[in-house]
């Protein structure tokens, strides 16, 4: 009669398979949080007067192309009069958040003049952010716009007067034969508020270009007359139908006059005369290569960014 061998017995403990996935799944959840936790920074709170677009866990604060926060909560003001939102900042972003910054949110805007925010359309809007240099904060009011462009070079700032302030817009070209040399800065009523005051910068290459008898008009918007002498279309650019835009000359007849100082006020004529358009006078200018940036010197005109 034959006998079966006797069962080995193994000592080994060995862990089933069945637990390896689980067990690699807790260590990345574990390796994530860890991670999370070291690049959190501080929550910031930012109050809007409307808060469209805006979600939780999904809108990002955006600075210079990447993602600098995340809102964390949207929720109504106690007197319905605004948003509040919760943003958490990445650690490396926390000097972000220093009391002068300004904040905004990004919605899409297609012009001529360019396109922006468009890739909002399918990813939800975005907050952007301009760091100032004042001391930390946590609480700040949010811009119901884009704030006017940084000026990145000395250059020179007018005044321009007119009746109504027509299409012209933060940031619209200021031209000089055609040729972009500024741009418009910000705008608002006169303390009499029987006119509109524009103020425009010129870059520093071109400031000799405007002289105390120069002429400014209004380029943008689009015109058509008819007379007995036929059709005219007003000249304008594509840039400055959708934007708005201002174009200068000074005479050529007489005397060159003195360079206009900075701040000096002109009136905006509504069109250009004709005899505007034949000016040709020798101004000198300086080559934009020659040109070092620096800060803008000139102080805003008080309380044009009102």
């Amino acid at each position: 009669m034959t006998t079966s061998p006797a069962p080995k017995i193994s000592r080994d403990h060995s862990i089933p398979l069945i637990w390896i996935v689980p067990a690699i799944a807790v260590a990345i959840g574990v390796w994530m949080g860890m991670r999370e936790i070291r690049t959190r920074g501080p929550v910031i709170t930012i109050d809007f007067s409307d808060g469209s677009g805006v979600e939780a866990g999904k809108t990002t604060l955006e600075y210079k192309g990447i993602s600098v926060g995340t809102v964390e909560e949207v929720e109504l003001k106690p007197a319905l009069d605004g948003v509040v939102v919760q943003l958490r900042l990445r650690r490396k972003a926390e000097a972000l958040a220093s009391a002068d910054s300004k904040f905004w949110i990004v919605h899409p805007e297609i012009g001529f003049s360019g396109v922006h925010g468009l890739e909002t359309l399918v990813s939800g809007v975005r907050l952007n952010v301009t760091p100032g240099k004042g001391p930390p904060a946590r609480q700040f009011v949010g811009l119901d716009k884009p704030p006017a462009p940084d000026v990145t070079d000395e250059g020179r700032a007018f005044i321009l007067q007119s009746d109504r302030l027509g299409s012209l817009t933060t940031g619209a070209p200021v031209f000089y034969r055609e040729l972009k040399v500024g741009a418009v800065e910000a705008s608002r009523f006169s303390d009499d508020s029987t006119s509109v005051l524009v103020r425009v910068h010129i870059e520093a290459p071109y400031v000799d270009l405007i002289r105390t008898n120069t002429r400014f008009w209004n380029t943008g918007g689009f015109s058509f007359k008819v007379s007995l002498f036929g059709a005219q279309l007003k000249d304008t650019s594509l840039e400055s139908l959708v934007t708005g835009g201002v174009a200068f000359a000074t005479p050529d007849a007489g005397p060159l006059q003195p360079a206009a100082a900075a701040d000096t006020q002109f009136p905006l004529a509504a069109e250009a005369e004709k005899d505007w358009m034949k000016w040709s006078p020798k101004i000198p200018v300086k080559s934009p290569e020659s040109i070092v940036d620096k800060p803008h010197g000139s102080g805003l005109l008080p309380g044009l960014m009102k």
